[in-house]
């Protein structure tokens, strides 16, 4: 069989946006987007996000460009995860909260030639744009309105045009841009808490395309589900959802913010069937005025933290079926998931809990999972005590950091993708996180750097040390705790509240410590190194926060 080679008709390249041009044949006239009062077709929908990639190609956006989106969960960001790369281009979005300086350095580091701007991030992109060096080339903004926020919605100069328009103005008849190779990059995706060094995760069309199918056979997903959108497509793509959903001709439901009540709304009026989201989402459920027992079970899948037992069993007597699930902006979506074993229903309600809290098993079509001994790169005993650190293997694996050769080679070793986090692996062979050793905060599914927050804190004039550790959160999961020691000879020392200010002015909301404890002196090694475990330990000691809702 040597004779036999890939011949052009096998080697087409492998991309997820053929997935809506099928379902604009299969499911032409069944509801894809809904949104408020606003409902469209599956043939609606690829007709729009053919006509976005034709304006993008007249506005001279050319393949291997950057454009970037900053927008909530609406039907255009939506369009966006098609559009854009139907162009050519590589689609960068952005996460809505972060602040003015953060936005600016991803534009800059991105060379951005374009951003879709949905109507209130423009003042905060504004901001951005006026951060730029002066040397440095302006992207063109594009304007997202939404009647909903009609004041904010007007088209000003700073902006090419509106978002509608280039719809209308756009072919529906444009021959969308194919890879020439799988290999080509499709999206650009920051990790949380960037600022000076920024991590932009770019994965290709191959990689895109193996995490959506992956996980859809993964989480069972059926054809025509309803999906609830309150996990932000900024957050690695959603997941890989954006395009799954695509696949098996599902309805996806969007919504620009909410809350437990609004999504029970939903959940009865559209009939949802699945919806994914960090642990806060679990809680919000929970904790809801209006919660119920539902009447047809909802799928949830979540990931970011372990959710609490306690949280887990609420959720689920309420009729919802959580899913655990492991991933990173690496790997482009979850690449383990606690794969449940039918046996295990017949487990007491605590110990199932417990079990579901695992992340799990590699999902099908990945290559494979391993706790490692960091040094040796040897596996560490399956016996569930043996710490490691958590390696991966496969086609979702990001192709490389931007401009980041050196991040790049320090993460990929011995054909390994090297998470930074610890874990251990069980008897049976289900993964269990342990730690990030990053310092990594989760907050509300946030990825929050300590050490981002500690390089403001030594900032201000009266710190002269400063640590920042997660406290449990009842809400939140986690939120940043900061232990600061004071400079001596103050003759006013700040108090919690100021520490706390002082943070609001120079770093996003959701960053910003909620608890601030002073100590004479932070706990030390022999060599000087602040021992986080023990800050940990005292921050645990305090109880969970009851945070409240950004």
């Amino acid at each position: 069989m040597e004779e036999l080679k890939p011949t052009p008709a096998s080697l087409s390249p492998l991309t997820p946006l053929a997935f809506l041009e099928r379902t604009a044949t299969v499911y032409g006239d069944c509801p894809s987007v809904v949104y408020n009062n606003i409902t469209y077709t599956w043939s609606q929908t690829h007709r729009r996000c053919l006509q976005v990639a034709s304006s993008l190609s007249s506005y001279g956006i050319k393949p291997g460009h950057v454009v970037s989106v900053v927008a909530p969960n609406i039907p255009a960001m939506y369009e966006l995860q098609f559009a854009v790369p139907m162009s050519g281009a590589i689609l960068n979005n952005i996460n809505t909260r972060l602040d003015a300086r953060t936005m600016s350095i991803l534009l800059r580091h991105s060379e951005s030639k374009l951003v879709f701007v949905d109507c209130l991030s423009r003042d905060v992109i504004l901001d951005a744009m006026s951060l730029l060096p002066p040397n440095t080339k302006r992207p063109t903004l594009v304007l997202i309105a939404d009647e909903a926020e009609a004041a904010e919605s007007s088209v000003t100069v700073d902006f090419c045009c509106a978002y509608e328009s280039m719809v209308e103005k756009g072919d529906p008849g444009f021959k969308w841009v194919r890879p020439h190779s799988e290999w080509d990059p499709m999206v650009l995706n920051y990790t949380s808490g960037t600022t000076s060094s920024p991590k932009g995760v770019v994965h290709c069309h191959r990689s895109v395309f193996t995490i959506t199918v992956g996980s859809l056979i993964d989480w069972g997903v059926p054809k025509q589900a309803v999906y609830l959108w309150t996990l932000p497509i900024f957050h690695a793509n959603g997941w890989s959802y954006p395009w799954g959903i695509a696949a098996v001709g599902g309805t996806n439901i969007c919504l620009r913010k909410f809350d437990g009540p609004t999504i029970y709304s939903l959940i009865k009026r559209h009939g949802v069937t699945h919806m994914c989201g960090a642990p806060v989402v679990l809680t919000m459920l929970t904790n809801s005025t209006n919660k119920e027992p539902l009447k047809n079970p909802v799928q949830i899948l979540t990931a970011g933290a372990p959710p609490p037992s306690a949280v887990l069993f609420r959720t689920e007597s309420l009729g919802f079926v959580v899913s655990h699930g492991y991933g990173l902006t690496e790997t482009a979506g979850l690449v383990v998931s606690c794969a449940w074993k039918p046996k295990w229903n017949s487990f007491p309600a605590s110990e199932r809990a417990r079990l579901k809290a695992r992340q799990g098993v590699k999902i099908v079509g990945f290559t494979e999972i391993d706790v490692v001994e960091p040094e040796s790169g040897k596996s560490v005993k399956r016996d569930g005590a043996a710490l490691g650190e958590v390696v991966l293997k496969g086609g979702c694996v990001m192709l490389g950091y931007l401009k980041d050769p050196t991040g790049t080679s320090k993460c990929m070793k011995d054909g390994w993708f090297y998470t930074g986090d610890v874990g251990v692996m069980h008897l049976d062979g289900y993964l269990e996180i342990k730690d990030r050793s990053k310092d990594v905060i989760i907050s509300g599914g946030e990825n929050i750097s300590s050490v981002e927050i500690e390089s403001v804190l030594y900032t201000h004039p009266a710190v002269n040390e400063a640590a920042v550790v997660a406290r449990p959160d009842e809400f939140w999961g986690e939120t940043p705790c900061a232990f600061v020691g004071l400079k001596d000879g103050l003759t006013q020392k700040p108090g919690e509240k100021d520490i706390i200010d002082f943070c609001r002015e120079k770093m996003p909301r959701y960053m910003v410590p909620k608890t601030v404890v002073f100590k004479d002196e932070l706990p030390k090694t022999s060599t000087g190194k602040i021992q986080k475990f023990v800050l940990r330990g005292i921050a645990k000691g305090t109880g969970s926060s009851k945070g409240s809702r950004m």
